[in-house]
């Protein structure tokens, strides 16, 4: 298609699924604190004044699941006591227990028929990069994750008195030859106070928030909707549920580059669903970086208990040798899960960061840093 239109939508911390999302997260940090070697699968759902937690865990940590629960709601910032879902006056419930040891068996080394650390589950991930941004994302999702972070940071800041935590964007990218060449639609909806309409909050929308956050991709006759049911004043949690994993194309690539459907909040890096998947983002990286392509996807599949995937694919759309890119990818990557976990150094609490605003795109995640093998490959 020499011309069309991609959208991509982002959503914020307060949006209950995200809500969810890092409250899995926290706990998972909050284990990672004390005991490196925890195995976590943490699920949360939230719905009005109940925060209910399920999953297993196995860990030597001591965890306050109340007071990290709490905490995690006061960070995205739900704490009105006159509505029902608020960090001080929230029910917790409970239902945590230990991994299954069928499933430890094939994940720990020393008692995994491999011999070597299994993957955690079957499955398959998928990496990818483009140069079409710096960041090397897509651009539709890179800038979505613009505006809802900006309105966030707005609030948390005090800049903005009638914004409140739960909000969405979407940004529709015209591309011409595969090369991103304008933006032709925003929208934006975000939880309010009661006292403001709809006209204030798109005036702070296309005079302030837009051409602050989206810089030289902003233009004053770009198609904008703010709020379009013309109030959001009831949000969040207390009149939305909210799921753990729910929002995992706004975690990736905004339906650019293709999904495995695992989601990754709440995991330890033994679930490939989600090492495995930073990982694939990685080498995509390195492929782009090297030269080798401008765009580039990494599809790695695994069977349960088993070190070594059952297959690896490199994709570069025509950009590149594709040829080439396979052999660097062969000879420069380790895909066990004990390899993956070394390389990018995950068992450390870096997870909760990981939950707003997309996993990739973002300084300072390992996944994110290129290496030296992208300049040996040139």
């Amino acid at each position: 298609m020499a011309r069309f239109t991609f959208t991509s939508e982002s959503v914020s911390e307060g949006h209950p699924d995200k809500v969810c999302d890092y409250i899995s997260d926290s706990i998972l940090d909050a284990c990672f604190e004390q005991d490196p070697q925890s195995r976590v699968a943490c699920e949360t759902l939230c719905k009005s004044d109940t925060v209910v937690i399920a999953g297993e865990i196995t860990t030597r940590a001591t965890l306050d699941y109340d007071r990290i629960v709490r905490q995690a709601v006061k960070d995205i910032g739900y704490t009105d006591e006159s509505e029902p879902f608020c960090d001080t006056t929230l029910t917790l419930v409970s239902i945590i227990t230990q991994q299954s040891p069928q499933i430890s068996q094939g994940v720990t080394a020393t008692t995994s028929l491999s011999g070597d650390q299994g993957a955690g589950d079957q499955g398959i991930m998928f990496g990818y990069a483009t140069d079409e941004s710096p960041e090397m994302m897509p651009l539709p999702i890179l800038l979505a994750h613009r505006l809802t972070k900006g309105m966030a940071e707005d609030r948390k800041a005090g800049r903005v008195t009638f914004l409140r935590p739960d909000s969405k964007s979407q940004v529709s990218v015209v591309y011409d030859d595969n090369n991103p060449v304008e933006v032709s639609t925003v929208v934006v909806s975000t939880q309010h106070t009661p006292d403001v309409n709809q006209k204030a909050i798109a005036a702070y929308v296309r005079e302030d928030l837009g051409p602050r956050v989206l810089g030289e991709w902003w233009r004053p006759n770009v198609a904008l909707h703010v709020n379009p049911t013309g109030d959001f004043s009831l949000g969040g949690p207390s009149a939305d549920a909210g799921v753990t994993g729910r929002k995992i194309i706004v975690d990736t690539y905004g339906g650019w580059g293709r999904h495995g459907g695992g989601a990754f909040s709440g995991k330890d890096p033994s679930k490939v669903d989600r090492s495995s998947a930073y990982y694939c983002r990685f080498v995509a990286r390195e492929v782009v970086l090297a030269g080798l392509a401008r765009k580039a996807e990494i599809q790695v599949g695994y069977a349960i208990g088993l070190a070594r995937p059952v297959s690896v694919k490199v994709d570069t759309f025509g950009t590149g040798d594709e040829r080439a890119a396979e052999a660097f990818v062969t000879n420069a990557f380790d895909f066990r899960p004990r390899a993956i976990i070394e390389r990018l150094d995950l068992l450390r609490p870096i997870f909760r960061q990981t939950t707003n605003y997309g996993h990739f795109g973002r300084p300072g995640l390992p996944w994110e840093v290129a290496e030296k093998a992208a300049a040996v490959a040139k």
